[in-house]
C-alpha cells in the first residue's frame, strides 16, 4: 500500500489495495470512503492562512496514478462506487487542500 501524507501541505496521495484474504471487498470499499472523509475532516480543522475563507480541495481519481484525472470532491464517492462495480483490485486517490477565498456575487 503506497501512502504519503505531508502534514504541512495537507495532501493525501494514496493507492488503495482492495484485495485482502480476510477482509471482504465491500468492507474494504467502506474503509476507503471513511479514510477519505477522515482526511477531509482533519484538513478542515486546521487553521486557515491569513486572507483565506475556506479549504478547497483539488482531487484526482484513477485506476493508477498515471491514469488519474481531476474530479470534484463531491464525485469521489461516486467514483469509488464505480470502481466497486468494476471490481477493481486497486485505485488511486489524490486530495490536496488549498486555501480558498469566496468570490463576491456580481449583480
Amino acid at each position: 500500500m503506497a501512502f504519503a501524507v505531508n502534514r504541512e501541505r495537507k495532501n493525501m496521495k494514496k493507492t488503495f489495495q482492495l484485495a485482502h484474504e480476510k477482509i471482504k471487498y465491500p468492507r474494504m470499499i467502506e474503509s476507503v470512503k471513511a479514510e477519505v472523509r477522515k482526511h477531509l475532516k482533519r484538513c478542515r480543522r486546521k487553521s486557515l492562512p491569513k486572507g483565506a475563507d475556506f479549504w478547497d480541495f483539488n482531487c484526482k481519481f484513477g485506476d493508477t496514478e498515471k491514469h488519474a484525472t481531476s474530479c470534484h470532491l463531491a464525485e469521489i464517492d461516486k467514483k469509488v462506487n464505480d470502481a466497486e462495480e468494476r471490481e477493481l483490485q486497486s485505485f488511486y486517490i489524490e486530495v490536496i487542500a488549498t486555501p480558498g477565498t469566496r468570490q463576491k456575487k456580481q449583480n
